[in-house]
């Protein structure tokens, strides 16, 4: 197979962003970032936006999709897949290839599985129309649309409801990206080491400006109500800044939501392969088998 994109994906904390950049690194590549809050700017620790990930020898991997937009403003997957079109496209024109690197599922399965996506319109009869239901409604009949959702924070506030029923309901699965065909590898650490390395990290954002981040973007004008949307992370400091949790509840509370999500993720990819995404299984970043890999597919079919 005439392969055009590496895919990297697995879920948070498998390390799967510095193995992208050191095989990009190894044949040429440049990354497209595939994770849904990155996007934003201002939002780096919360995120896991380590900008030192992409520098092997010396030198950054060139990225793309990561602080491209403010927070205050919106951000969709019909807007991520024209970026990505985009994206994919230039870096071909470079004869450079391209890697997706990320763990947002819905993003990935855009790419991999092909959507069609026609933009959204959140001013039309149609959000007046389900605006007027309550809340348990929308929620149903966002699930009834979208079973494995990947994002739980869609289902507790009424106009992220809204939006992603309208996006959801005008998504089509016929070609309109350019034409994929995408080696895929995906980190899967044994649960246990995850876990480990999810309580670990999250102590280590906390202690190197994580609140300070959450506070400084409050301060820009940023609602509590936008940061429970922005999900995780954000969604538990707003609750301790507001005074609603303690820092000890809001540190279990968000290392039990963050080890959740990353089971979620990994519900995703397995849905992502019964629907025929190939994808090659490693249960750690090892570049040296990773890189093998990409060899034994990319140069010597």
């Amino acid at each position: 197979m005439n392969y055009n994109l590496v895919t990297i994906l697995g879920p948070t904390a498998c390390g799967k962003t510095r193995l992208g950049a050191m095989l990009a690194a190894d044949f040429q590549g440049e990354i497209i970032s595939a994770d849904s809050r990155q996007v934003y700017k201002h939002m780096d620790i919360g995120t896991g936006k380590d900008i030192t990930d992409y520098a092997v020898n010396r030198e950054l991997v060139p990225f793309h999709l990561i602080d491209i937009i403010e927070p205050t403003e919106e951000y969709s997957l019909f807007n991520f897949q024209v970026d990505f079109s985009n994206t994919y496209n230039e870096i071909h024109n470079r004869k450079k290839m391209p890697f997706l690197v990320g763990g947002t599922g819905m993003y990935l399965s855009s790419v991999l599985e092909n959507y069609n996506l026609k933009p959204a319109s959140f001013d039309s009869a149609r959000y007046d129309e389900l605006a007027a239901h309550p809340i348990e409604t929308l929620r149903d009949t966002l699930l009834s649309l979208s079973p494995s959702l990947h994002n739980t924070t869609d289902l507790m506030i009424k106009e992220r409801i809204i939006k992603a029923v309208i996006v959801a309901e005008s998504k089509e699965l016929t070609s309109s990206l350019p034409e994929i065909q995408s080696l895929n590898i995906c980190i899967t650490p044994p649960r246990e080491v995850v876990k480990k390395r999810i309580t670990e990290r999250l102590r280590v954002r906390l202690e190197n400006g994580m609140i300070e981040e959450a506070e400084n973007l409050l301060a820009s004008g940023i609602t509590h109500e936008k940061l429970a949307f922005f999900g995780l992370e954000y969604k538990y400091l707003s609750l301790y800044l507001q005074k609603k949790l303690t820092f000890e509840q809001m540190f279990e509370q968000l290392n039990i939501a963050i080890h959740q999500f990353s089971k979620r993720q990994m519900t995703w990819f397995r849905r992502m392969e019964k629907h025929g995404v190939v994808i090659h299984w490693l249960d750690s970043a090892d570049h040296k088998r990773a890189k093998e890999i990409i060899e034994q597919n990319l140069i010597h079919e």
